[in-house]
């Protein structure tokens, strides 16, 4: 996996502005923040992306990859004013669950998620390295 920094470009903060990577493609649908069984445990934001953040390492695991096969993170969130104000928060859950490790990212608000509590929705595209397949 090659990190794209542009030279003279300012470094991306908290994900990267490229990645280029080969190997075997994990997509993972939008998960949101409740648990295994479909259950909320919490309406804050930042727990909401915890959750929805170990639910994507748990399907990941399903297909022997790990957080750091992430390539790709798409963020949908209904409200871009709650989202800016957990950034702390957010981070502390983002490196305990995923660690250091910063894919590319893009996050837009959304006017609704299907689950009425559901505060955020983040898909993920991950690609495991041939070397790991082997």
């Amino acid at each position: 996996m090659d990190f794209l920094q542009p030279q003279g470009w300012a470094r991306a903060k908290g994900y990267s502005n490229g990645i280029a990577a080969t190997g075997r493609c994990i997509f993972v649908s939008g998960m949101i923040g409740w648990d295994r069984e479909g259950q909320f445990h919490t309406e804050n934001f930042a727990g909401q992306v915890r959750q929805a953040l170990l639910n994507i390492v748990e399907v990941l695991a399903e297909a022997n990859a790990l957080p750091e096969h992430i390539v790709r993170m798409t963020w949908y969130v209904v409200d871009k004013k709650e989202y800016v104000a957990a950034y702390k928060e957010i981070g502390i859950a983002y490196r305990e669950v995923i660690g250091r490790h910063f894919p590319t990212m893009t996050a837009v608000q959304v006017v609704a998620l299907i689950e009425d509590q559901a505060r955020v929705e983040i898909e993920v595209t991950a690609v495991v390295p041939a070397l790991v397949l082997e």
